[in-house]
């Protein structure tokens, strides 16, 4: 048994694309960079590096998403790893991408890009109302060390 899942929280490299495919499925493509801690062998201080991840998002919910997303905004990702290649100009290509299946919005109201400056501003849930505390009884005292209870 294989399992293929990635999660990532990064910001946007660059804005997203939206194109469609010849059948008429939506195709959102963006970037998000991701850091990596590692120590520099020099001064030993800690430094982040960056990587770079391509991701991509197919269907209906992909066209929507799209209009919220701008360079810049932190999202968190979850979806599967998918590896392409192809030959071009006698060159061998390959990469190495996401496919997303879910996205979450990190970035904060009024922050950069994206819903905070497309309009959209998504309603806070209510709160529920406070529920009085129902009494509840304590449980019996159980003695585990009972020479009754076999083991």
């Amino acid at each position: 048994m294989s399992i293929n899942r990635v999660n990532i929280t990064g910001n946007l490299t660059r804005d997203p694309e939206l194109r469609a495919t010849a059948g008429g499925t939506q195709v959102l493509s963006f970037g998000v960079a991701v850091n990596d801690r590692r120590r520099n062998p020099q001064t030993g201080e800690w430094e982040d590096y960056p990587n770079f991840v391509d991701c991509t998002m197919f269907g209906t919910r992909a066209e929507a998403v799209s209009r919220f997303l701008a360079k810049g905004n932190k999202v968190a990702i979850e979806g599967k790893l998918r590896y392409s290649s192809w030959e071009r100009d006698g060159q061998r290509r390959s990469k190495l991408e996401v496919i997303v299946d879910e996205i979450e919005f990190m970035s904060s109201r009024g922050g950069q890009g994206g819903y905070d400056q497309g309009g959209y501003a998504p309603a806070a849930p209510a709160a529920p109302a406070p529920r009085p505390a129902a009494p509840v009884a304590a449980p019996p005292a159980v003695d585990v060390y009972d020479e009754d209870i076999p083991f």
